[in-house]
């Protein structure tokens, strides 16, 4: 069995907790945590709750140390640059959390250093590796709703952030709320299978009421590169079933699938009887498959799935998205 990979995660907030938990169900034979935060108490702390191995006082001591084979940039996306380049031409793979960076050049940066360093570079859009997106490319490709018509996307909940936390400030953050958080779901509808090639947004007048004071709404229609037209309603200030429930249609010419957006469930009615899939619950968000890959990439040479190209094509869209408005 090949050792395990040492990695250690720079920046100690709540998405390194939601790793960490993963990492934790995947198993110390495949993957060994260690944790750098610029508060070297914050970063014993984790080191002790999760098992790690390694805890650093700071992001440089972390890319330094020879013992480390790859690391996690879970820091503000302003951040993101700087670390990914230093750890690529330290010889370190790299898993940046998404949105990766805020624009394009930037990409291109990461990609020159990551060719120089011969090493991997994922981007941590793990809704690509989750069972629905994974099931819905299974039943689109099997034809079962016969040619795609539309694409009805909803994530709608109402989920403020406090008016202390970076997100609010759109230098940290990269833009506001739907560029560092819908993105996900950008990527989402654009990973079903056919390509957008089109793409338009519509953002409401952001509320000025609260300590959230990031635009927190947004619209997009785009079109596919099957002629199919698809819309993706997105909020975080919009109240929804249990914080969070919300349905999700895609419209075939014989059929129609509807789905939880989270993943709860998927409906099929189309060619043959309606049936009931069940994404299920193991690894319901998709990080143990996403580091999985991660592996892969590195013990393999195969570029991962959401390669830095991939998490291009996405930035593209969200820059169509923004000169639109």
């Amino acid at each position: 069995m090949p050792a395990p990979l040492r990695l250690a995660f720079l920046g100690c907030g709540f998405i390194t907790r939601v790793h960490s938990r993963n990492l934790r169900r995947l198993g110390r034979r495949h993957i060994v945590p260690s944790y750098a935060s610029r508060d070297r108490a914050r970063a014993d702390a984790y080191c002790a709750r999760y098992g790690g191995a390694r805890s650093y006082a700071d992001y440089a001591e972390a890319i330094a140390d020879p013992a480390v084979d790859a690391v996690v940039v879970a820091v503000p996306p302003a951040l993101h640059l700087d670390l990914t380049v230093r750890a690529l031409d330290a010889g370190k793979h790299v898993l940046v959390e998404k949105p990766a960076f805020p624009s394009m050049p930037d990409y291109a940066a990461a990609a020159a250093a990551r060719d120089r360093a011969k090493r991997v570079v994922l981007v941590g859009e793990n809704d690509h590796y989750k069972p629905l997106a994974v099931q819905l490319r299974r039943v689109l490709a099997k034809g079962l709703i016969g040619d795609m018509v539309f694409a009805h996307v909803v994530t709608i909940a109402r989920r403020f952030k406090t008016a202390g936390d970076w997100r609010n400030d759109e230098a940290m953050a990269g833009g506001d709320a739907f560029f560092e958080e819908g993105i996900h779901w950008l990527h989402f509808a654009g990973s079903l299978g056919p390509r957008i090639v089109r793409i338009e947004g519509f953002r409401p007048k952001p509320s000025a009421n609260g300590g959230d004071r990031r635009a927190k709404s947004m619209m997009v229609a785009f079109q596919y590169d099957n002629s199919a037209a698809g819309a993706l309603y997105y909020s975080r200030e919009i109240p929804s079933l249990l914080k969070g429930m919300r349905q999700s249609k895609i419209f075939g010419r014989e059929g129609v699938i509807t789905f939880e957006s989270n993943g709860l469930f998927v409906l099929v009615r189309g060619r043959g009887r309606p049936r009931f899939v069940w994404p299920g619950i193991t690894d319901f968000r998709g990080y143990r498959a996403m580091y999985r890959d991660f592996l892969n990439a590195i013990r393999t040479g195969v570029a991962p799935e959401m390669s830095l190209e991939r998490a291009m094509d996405d930035q593209r869209l969200m820059d169509q998205v923004y000169a639109s408005l």
